[in-house]
């Protein structure tokens, strides 16, 4: 059973920045590929960054491209998301997803992945 932890969520201003990252324990984690999605009140789940098994490929949603960065310590199972220049439309829970093909590569189908994290509470003050 893979389980995955989230952690680093908060508070930041406009401009600002965060740092989440999720750990990840269980059979074959290390050769899945990972993900973060984020959910807004009101709104559906949406793709934002995804990662290679190796960390050698990520995926971004338009939105956060060059502002957040996806990577992973594949020694330490765990994957990271950095975001800068946050905005108050990044206000979210942001979620952590694994799933279970292994050597994958990243994706933004939420449907491709089969593990999720508890989730972790981002907020953007204008």
């Amino acid at each position: 059973q893979v389980q995955l932890v989230e952690s680093g969520g908060g508070l930041a201003q406009t401009g600002g920045s965060l740092s989440l990252s999720c750990a990840a324990s269980g059979r074959g984690v290390s050769s899945f590929g990972m993900g973060w999605f984020r959910q807004a009140p009101g709104k559906e789940r949406e793709f934002v960054a995804s990662i290679s098994w190796s960390g050698s490929s990520t995926l971004y949603q338009d939105s956060v491209k060059g502002r957040f960065t996806i990577s992973r310590d594949v020694a330490k199972n765990t994957v990271f998301l950095q975001m800068n220049s946050l905005k108050p439309e990044d206000t979210a829970v942001y979620y952590c997803a694994a799933d279970d093909l292994p050597y994958s590569g990243p994706a933004a189908d939420g449907g491709r992945y089969e593990y999720w994290g508890q989730g972790t509470q981002v907020t953007v003050s204008s």
